[in-house]
């Protein structure tokens, strides 16, 4: 498998995922602006929507969606326990916390990162701050999102964390997010990520 990525972007999160499962994959850097791979090879002509992850399995398939992405290969990794079986409750469970944070987290930042104006990033920064209510309160009696065990949707969470710097975001309000970022960010895997995308020493 191949994974298109782009440092401390949300491809991090099945960096991540394809590390805890121990998958045998390769890296492909991405210029997001130049639209362009480490090679030199034009990425809208492997993935038109442009933008990362997008996972290149060995038959040739482009898996895209980071969501679709990390489900897919927790499922491919059992043995890993990633995720819970499809079908059962636990499994929708993961599935929200999936979608609160594509939907209501993840696309929040995106004001903050592109220069909108002031209006509209402080109605993100509200949106983010609500949820982020929302699940430090979760994470304060829980070590992970799903329980005791280390989910895909930890991956996710712990990505988006990680741009709070950037965004000048003060996580000081929400403890329990602080410690949830240094917990998962101890994890052997994650640190492997981290370093392989040039964002750890």
């Amino acid at each position: 498998m191949k994974l298109y990525y782009s440092p401390g972007a949300c491809s991090l999160s099945p960096h991540i995922v394809l590390r805890e499962a121990g998958a045998d994959f390769s890296l492909v850097r991405v210029d997001l602006r130049a639209r362009k791979t480490e090679n030199g090879d034009d990425y809208l002509a492997i993935n038109p929507k442009g933008y990362v992850p997008a996972l290149e399995l060995d038959d040739g398939e482009l898996l895209t969606e980071g969501p679709a992405i990390i489900q897919y290969l927790a499922d491919l990794h059992p043995a890993a326990k990633l995720a819970p079986t499809p079908g059962t409750l636990e499994r929708a469970r993961l599935q929200e916390w999936l979608n609160l944070i594509s939907t209501e987290i993840h696309k929040s930042f995106t004001p903050l990162f592109r220069g909108a104006g002031e209006e509209w990033k402080n109605a993100a920064l509200d949106n983010i701050g609500r949820r982020f209510d929302f699940i430090a309160k979760h994470l304060a009696t829980h070590p992970y999102l799903m329980g005791e065990q280390f989910s895909v949707a930890d991956a996710y969470l712990f990505t988006v964390l990680s741009w709070t710097g950037f965004a000048k975001i003060d996580m000081s309000p929400w403890p329990a997010l602080q410690a949830f970022s240094e917990r998962v960010g101890a994890r052997p895997a994650v640190q492997a990520a981290l370093r392989a995308e040039g964002l750890l020493k």
